[in-house]
């Protein structure tokens, strides 16, 4: 993985963390997917605290010049799904979460883990 999208990961990982988001898991799909380098999966307690993670994330980066190619569920915000080509971030809440358990289905990838 290179260094800009490992950059990219810590700048998500970093934004969610500051908004109080929980249970953050980063995915290595390089060896199994040719969609994404990497999905960061992550957890709010409600619509409000999902939207705010997703539009944390959206700010930090846009700083940096990365914009997002696309969004999805902002409005119902049960599961969001923004996604930024190589780094594709899923924001979820509880029940969605365990519903598509994404960490199962791409059970093959390996985990990446960030230091505080």
């Amino acid at each position: 993985m290179t260094d800009h999208i490992l950059d990219e990961i810590k700048t998500i990982v970093s934004s969610l963390e500051d908004k109080k988001g929980t249970d953050i898991a980063v995915l290595n799909l390089e060896k199994v997917s040719d969609i994404t380098d990497c999905f960061i999966i992550c957890s709010g307690s409600n619509r409000s605290q999902i939207q705010a993670l997703s539009d944390g994330v959206e700010e930090i980066l846009g700083k940096k010049g990365i914009h997002h190619k696309g969004i999805e569920g902002y409005d119902s915000a049960n599961w969001i799904l923004i996604d930024y080509g190589d780094v594709v971030v899923h924001i979820f809440d509880k029940d969605s979460r365990d519903l598509y358990d994404l960490e199962r289905i791409w059970g093959d990838a390996d985990r990446i883990e960030m230091q505080a």
